[in-house]
């Protein structure tokens, strides 16, 4: 197996996110392509400071780019709402959240669909196309009510459901009850061809009573039980990830929380917490003397080495000063071997900042086949890195697209078959925390040159199988006949 390494990555400015309580959480990420080149571009939250779009020129050279100054960000989400073909940006924001409309060129502008802000404190972003809507149906989550005299404690914030009218949004549908939302994401983790809304909330501030959420829409909204095979757990969410680890189809979940991480798989019949042997716990710093618990943000999945076993990066940072946890935090990467196993190389890897990290990416950023990665930081500049990792196995990425509403295809699901491994990935957008990507999915593949894909699209309609090549980049239209590579 390859060893990981990565080198910094200079930017062109320092990016800090700051702010006072309010922005103690928060701090997210952009990844998406605006120019056309393939290379992605980085949209980073500011906090009290203003967002930032990063554009890249190849051969990881970013320079700041114009974008429109706007303060109070907590989170930044890739998504084209109006099916253009242009990426537009969702901005949650401590105040009222924005849509930035994307003008082409990585140019943005304010959107005109008739979307109410709101003057909450929000933290998290999803969104899905629901059956037969030509627009996207929109969930923020929010976190501690900021007008509760009472609180913080006990005082956690209601959550909000934009679905579309005939163009654009109108009133929101409220999501109650709130504990404390930090990340939500839509996805179709029960196979049934609709996505549910998974919502990780902070037990540090509903302190009892609350759990994670699962909320299912046919068509109003209601709570999923764990006789539907959602296990209500409680902890102090952070963020989610998700993806299929066992080839089976059905994508595992890891929630990142205070102490101990939470990885839920599927055991047949519902969802339950891996064994503790899995690997994933991550309770405590894996460098230094400090031996207080750890503090997980974002968490993404993703073939660091291209071996074929998907491996798993996390943030980790203090709060702020929080004297139980750990100060020094350093990020995870956990890499997964052919046994289903983690086993921890951030620091030989050299990305185990002990910074207060937040928010993330694992992505290719300059074209080579390997992610990279994107961390935010309070009280400390921005970071990247470049994956220079020798000796990895193969790869392939593949962007499923379609004319008309939902061009990106979320909610689809693009099987892989290489060798003797089948794996699932869903594109989904949200998750993490604070931010997500837009990109096409990233497949390692070990020592095999190929193998064969479909893709099953959000209507239903399975595509044929089709043989694909290493060391491509495919687009595929719907229904899944046409695969080109760029």
């Amino acid at each position: 197996m390859a060893e990981p390494r990565f080198t910094p990555v200079e930017l062109p400015v320092d990016h800090f996110y700051s702010g006072g309580w309010e922005h103690f959480v928060g701090g997210g990420v952009a990844v998406f392509d605006c120019s056309g080149d393939g290379l992605p571009e980085i949209v980073a939250a500011g906090g009290a400071s203003p967002a930032r779009l990063f554009l890249n020129g190849g051969d990881m050279a970013f320079s700041q780019g114009a974008f429109p100054e706007i303060k109070g960000v907590t989170g930044a989400f890739p998504i084209d709402i109006d099916s253009d073909g242009l990426t537009d940006i969702v901005l949650t924001r401590v105040g009222e959240n924005r849509i930035l409309r994307g003008t082409g060129d990585c140019g943005f502008a304010p959107s005109d669909w008739g979307f109410d802000g709101g003057d909450r404190w929000s933290t998290a972003f999803s969104a899905t196309w629901e059956a037969g809507e030509n627009w996207p149906t929109l969930a923020f989550g929010n976190y501690v009510d900021r007008d509760d005299p009472d609180g913080p404690f006990e005082a956690c914030d209601v959550n909000h459901l934009y679905r579309p009218e005939d163009e654009g949004y109108g009133e929101v549908t409220v999501l109650e009850p709130g504990f404390c939302a930090l990340s939500i994401l839509f996805s179709d983790w029960a196979r049934r061809g609709a996505q549910d809304l998974r919502i990780s909330n902070d037990r540090h501030y509903y302190v009892s009573g609350g759990t994670e959420q699962m909320w299912r829409f046919d068509p109003a909204p209601r709570l999923l039980a764990e006789a539907e095979g959602f296990e209500p757990v409680s902890i102090w969410g952070m963020g989610i990830a998700s993806r299929d680890l066992t080839g089976d189809g059905r994508p595992e979940v890891m929630l990142t929380s205070m102490g101990d991480q939470v990885l839920m798989e599927w055991d047949g019949t519902g969802y339950v917490r891996a064994p503790y042997e899995t690997g994933t716990t991550a309770a405590r710093p894996h460098t230094g003397q400090d031996g207080r618990p750890s503090t997980g943000w974002h968490a993404e999945f993703g073939d660091v080495d291209n071996d074929g076993f998907t491996d798993l990066f996390m943030t980790k940072g203090n709060v702020d000063q929080m004297p139980g946890m750990a100060m020094d935090d350093p990020n995870n990467l956990l890499m997964q071997g052919a046994d289903g196993r983690f086993h921890e190389v951030a620091a030989e890897a050299g990305v185990a900042s002990p910074h207060r990290s937040r928010g993330g990416a694992l992505a290719d950023l300059d074209g080579d086949g390997r992610l990279d990665i994107v961390v935010i930081n309070r009280r400390a500049p921005m970071e990247l890195w470049r994956n220079v990792t020798e000796g990895t196995g193969n790869w392939l990425a593949i962007d499923p697209v379609q004319a008309g509403a939902n061009r990106n295809a979320v909610g689809a699901w693009v099987e892989l078959r290489a060798g003797d491994r089948t794996e699932a990935q869903e594109r989904t957008l949200g998750g993490g925390h604070a931010g997500a990507q837009l990109m096409p999915l990233h497949f390692g593949l070990g020592a095999e040159t190929g193998g064969e894909a479909r893709v099953i699209w959000p209507d239903g309609t399975i595509g044929p199988w089709v043989t694909i090549t290493a060391g491509q980049t495919y687009r595929v239209t719907y229904p899944g006949e046409d695969w080109q590579t760029n």
